[in-house]
């Protein structure tokens, strides 16, 4: 059983490179604990010829496409964007995007990290799926792939054998989730353990800026505007919809057209972003941030943010202060 870590020109050295290594220490302790020779690490180019990845650095491969047929997963690494290209600028583009269609039509999972589902999507392998990227490319992704179900915020998501992960560091992700599908939960735990890593992926919704989403879209940006001049008063949708000058069904459509959701995920998004800022900045207890978000009750307060953070309010406070080197 092969596992491929494709390389390509201006890719992240750390994605190509620590993929491969995370996926072969994983093997050398899966193999010690009784499962010879569970899966093969095998780093492929276009021409088999070394690669340079974003920064310069030459990289050896083993081998080029055509030697590699009827692997069970490929994990495609994000690339460094260089502000001019929506695509990594290498000319064998074209040939990644045909070989990758190859083995999934043949059987294997296909996983793209970060910005590298971009090239998922030019083999047209996001179509009619659900998928996800980086926060700060999302909206880019939905534009060149209008046909991709693209969620927004989402750190993983698996639709029909592709895989697909958020943030330059989602190879991590993505090396468990492929150990895990191949081999069962228990070796994506040891897997895990001997890396010394978690095995559940972190929400991104944690990492992105309050407002980014709105930003760019005039009805976002009018709409968040309402929620928050609201403050703690709990707004319904039909509400929002009358604010906004449009119908329920309207808003409805236009906010999955805008970010996937649904206008009471649109709501409670907002009221996420508000709570955890109140986290970040004051002292304020539970039951006056619940509140102060537009939550009728301290346990729907919960509730809701354990959901969109994956923790309860108190650790993000405490995770928050850390990465702040708050005491």
């Amino acid at each position: 059983m092969q596992i491929v870590v494709l390389g390509y020109e201006n890719c992240l050295g750390l994605g190509f490179v620590g993929a491969a290594d995370m996926l072969t220490l994983s093997r050398t302790m899966l193999a010690k604990k009784g499962a010879p020779e569970p899966y093969r690490v095998i780093a492929v180019s276009h021409d088999g010829r070394p690669i340079r990845d974003g920064a310069g650095r030459r990289y050896e491969v083993e081998a080029r496409f055509d030697e590699v047929d009827g692997c069970a997963a490929i994990i495609v690494p994000g690339y460094v964007c260089d502000g001019g290209h929506a695509l990594p600028p290498f000319p064998a583009i074209g040939a990644a995007a045909a070989w990758l269609r190859r083995q999934h039509a043949l059987g294997a999972i296909v996983a793209g990290s970060c910005n590298g589902v971009f090239l998922l999507g030019e083999a047209g392998l996001l179509d009619g799926r659900r998928c996800t990227t980086t926060w700060w490319r999302h909206d880019e992704l939905k534009t060149r792939y209008p046909r991709a179900d693209a969620a927004w915020g989402a750190s993983l998501i698996e639709d029909g054998r592709i895989v697909t992960a958020g943030g330059p560091l989602s190879w991590i992700d993505l090396s468990l989730h492929i150990i895990r599908a191949l081999l069962g939960p228990e070796a994506a735990k040891t897997a895990a353990d001997f890396t010394v890593v978690d095995t559940a992926p972190s929400t991104q919704a944690i990492y992105i800026p309050p407002g980014h989403l709105s930003a760019s879209n005039p009805l976002l940006l009018e709409a968040e505007h309402i929620v928050r001049q609201a403050g703690d008063a709990q707004l319904t949708t039909i509400e929002l919809a009358r604010a906004l000058g449009v119908s329920e069904r309207t808003l409805h459509r236009r906010l999955k057209e805008a970010t996937g959701e649904t206008p009471k995920h649109f709501l409670d998004r907002l009221r996420f972003d508000t709570a955890r800022t109140l986290l970040e900045t004051t002292r304020n207890s539970v039951k006056q941030l619940a509140a102060a978000s537009g939550y009728a009750d301290e346990t729907s307060f919960r509730r809701a943010f354990r959901r969109y953070s994956g923790m309860t309010p108190g650790a993000y406070r405490s995770w928050s202060q850390a990465r702040r080197g708050i005491k």
